[in-house]
């Protein structure tokens, strides 16, 4: 890896989780921006904006955003973050197609990815806790019809990401099952020992 250029991280896993709550920890911990494209699609969702109003007819039936969409949005962000150390993507790549684009297959600017940690939750846990989120943030895509098509799409589209990214040789698998501090505990070993992270540039904020 080049000494200037970012480290960044994805995070993998079902929708529910957790990636979000551990993406926040990170950033914490290692001082790298957190981008996921879920907030982001409700940002343009809640002003009415021309993605917003696409990602919306997208996301009330459970399915995933346009792959170019998706990717412009991601870009317009890190374009617009200036100096970083790098980024936590949340929500992106989801399907072998966007990661092929973030790598510059048929897509420019390349967005590269140094390190993805898969964080594995069963079915039935991802049921329970996005049905618990809906009474709380009241989302139109967390009711159990749609939650169900979720995890369909995921197991579809975005797991084959999982053998993506280890014939990259990127791939470090926690188990999601465990409480928020112990997963986030396995995350933080992985990426205190992993080898970028030796580099000054990357060390972690105490």
């Amino acid at each position: 890896m080049k000494a200037n250029q970012p480290f960044n991280i994805v995070l993998l896993g079902g929708p529910g989780s957790g990636k979000g709550t551990q993406a926040k920890l990170i950033k914490t911990k290692y001082g790298l921006e957190h981008l996921s494209t879920g907030a982001l699609f409700r940002h343009e969702i809640a002003i009415r904006s021309g993605i917003g109003i696409i990602a919306q007819q997208a996301i009330d039936k459970g399915n995933y955003c346009p792959d170019n969409l998706t990717l412009n949005m991601l870009n317009q962000h890190i374009n617009a973050s200036g100096n970083t150390k790098g980024f936590i993507f949340d929500g992106v790549p989801r399907t072998i197609h966007q990661a092929k684009m973030m790598d510059g297959i048929d897509y420019s600017p390349i967005v590269p990815v140094s390190l993805v940690i898969y964080i594995f939750v069963e079915d039935a846990e991802i049921e329970k806790r996005i049905l618990g989120r809906a009474n709380e943030e009241n989302r139109s895509d967390d009711n159990p019809e749609v939650i169900k098509q979720r995890i369909r799409n995921f197991h579809q589209l975005t797991e084959p990401l999982i053998q993506y990214y280890s014939e990259q040789n990127k791939l470090m698998s926690v188990n999601g099952m465990q409480p928020i501090n112990e997963v986030f505990n396995a995350i933080d070993h992985i990426l205190s020992t992993h080898e970028n992270f030796e580099n000054e540039q990357y060390s972690c904020i105490i």
